[in-house]
């Protein structure tokens, strides 16, 4: 696993040993950042279940102004620590120790992009874009959620702030675009 591009492009990332993380493989990180565009420059990024902390670390290398890492395992906030190292974006990166739920009910910081990416088949994705859903200040009026699933595991979710904009496959790989409904 690598950085693809920006300021750190090339850089190789660490992984977290075991079964407990699913990195995100490359083509999928890079259509995500193809649907962002330059949107992601100046941005704000929470990356929930971050695992070894790539998503986070692609925005903070193409330009977004700062990026918090929500991972409860320290195995893995340990390779998302050495991975900001390597890569010299630790300046503008948070990593929080927590469990993403405990996390999402504390007082909302608005975020532009917000990157959902959990173990399979625990319906952990559901319950935290719901989360999201019921306290809707953790995504900017204008800013986007991004689920990666296996792609049997998503179900329509009765949604009262956020609504599903698009949804794109890559191999085993199902990725949903999540925005805040905006009032006619």
């Amino acid at each position: 696993m690598r950085v693809i591009a920006g300021s750190a492009k090339g850089t190789p990332l660490k992984v977290v040993p075991g079964t407990g993380t699913r990195p995100i493989s490359d083509r999928v990180k890079e259509a995500i950042f193809n649907i962002l565009g330059p949107r992601i420059a100046g941005a704000s990024v929470l990356d929930l279940f971050a695992g070894t902390g790539s998503v986070g670390i692609e925005a903070l290398s193409r330009g977004a102004a700062r990026a918090v890492f929500v991972e409860k395992s320290s195995k893995a906030t340990g390779i998302i620590h050495a991975n900001l190292q390597a890569t010299r974006l630790h300046s503008r990166a948070e990593i929080v120790r927590n469990d993403v739920f405990k996390y999402l009910a504390s007082a909302p910081q608005s975020f532009d992009v917000v990157y959902i990416a959990p173990p399979q088949y625990q319906e952990l994705w559901s319950k935290t874009l719901l989360a999201l859903d019921a306290n809707p200040g953790w995504l900017a009026p204008e800013g986007t959620a991004f689920v990666q699933i296996f792609p049997k595991e998503f179900e329509p979710l009765a949604l009262q702030t956020l609504h599903l904009v698009d949804q794109r496959k890559y191999g085993s790989t199902l990725v949903c675009l999540y925005e805040p409904q905006t009032e006619n």
